[in-house]
């Protein structure tokens, strides 16, 4: 069985926020699937299937983006799995805008939810699909502010934006089949 997680913050007011492209993908994903998130457990909507063979649940934490870690933690525990059966989907703003890149293991790069994962299943070691939501502009003095970074990721993409990450949505699709039928290794060479 894998868990795999999107990460995002629950509310219509944040559903097409950038911070929500692990819910979005995590959405296509199921579709394509014909997955239901039909139960709530473990702070979290969920549904449960069969994907090319592999038992898997689809997990969208409710707890917000900063907590991730307790819904992710309790899933885990719940379903009786290990760090490496875990794939967790969030934006990444290192990557270009519609990058996608997968990851197994290593530091959060800053990012809150992954902080939370890791402090709260006690590993970095579990696999990430990062898709990338590009940063704010800087200001005249070449500098962000944190209001500035929080603005960004709360806010929706832009038409344009929009163009280039709807394929990018595919593309964690295709990833996610990949690392249920193939080795993480294999993976990373196919779509980083």
């Amino acid at each position: 069985m894998k868990l795999i997680i999107g990460l995002g913050n629950p509310g219509q007011g944040y559903s097409k926020s950038r911070h929500n492209i692990g819910f979005m993908c995590l959405k296509h994903f199921a579709h394509e699937h014909s997955i239901n998130f039909d139960k709530k457990q473990a702070d979290a909507r969920t549904g449960r299937g069969t994907v090319e063979g592999t038992e898997v649940v689809l997990a969208k934490p409710q707890t917000y983006m900063n907590l991730s870690g307790q819904s992710v933690n309790r899933l885990m525990h719940k379903f009786k799995l290990k760090p490496s059966d875990i794939i967790v989907i969030h934006d990444d703003m290192d990557l270009p805008l519609g990058k996608v890149r997968i990851r197994a293991g290593g530091s959060s790069g800053g990012h809150k939810g992954i902080d939370s994962i890791i402090r709260d299943i006690g590993t970095r070691d579990f696999v990430r699909i990062k898709v990338g939501i590009g940063r704010p502009e800087k200001d005249t003095d070449d500098n962000y502010y944190d209001d500035d970074i929080v603005d960004f990721v709360l806010n929706s993409f832009s038409p344009e934006e929009k163009k280039l990450i709807e394929p990018s949505i595919e593309k964690v699709s295709d990833a996610i089949l990949c690392l249920l039928t193939e080795e993480v290794e294999t993976a990373m060479n196919k779509f980083n």
